[in-house]
């Protein structure tokens, strides 16, 4: 498992490294957070990566919630129904 984790890791730092290296030959490129030093253009996209995992996250909760909701209301009918029916 650690072995497909590194050779992962080393396959997304190789390709988000090669178009660094591409650049360094022409000085006028800089990179696409604006910033000429790597660690803080690693920072700023980890903090992109988190922010979009958030938003799909709380998009997902929403979908969720609502789903939740909707079999809520349909179990208390049931319910609801059931009870009515043995009261009888």
């Amino acid at each position: 498992m650690r072995k497909t984790i590194a050779a992962v890791t080393t396959a997304s730092l190789a390709l988000l490294s090669a178009p660094d290296v591409r650049a360094q030959g022409n000085p006028t490129s800089g990179s696409a957070a604006g910033h000429p030093d790597e660690i803080v253009n690693m920072h700023q996209q980890v903090a992109a990566a988190n922010r979009e995992y958030d938003r799909e996250v709380a998009a997902a909760r929403k979908v969720f919630d609502h789903k939740k909701a909707e079999a809520k209301k349909r179990r208390d009918v049931a319910v609801e129904a059931a009870q009515s029916g043995v009261s009888q």
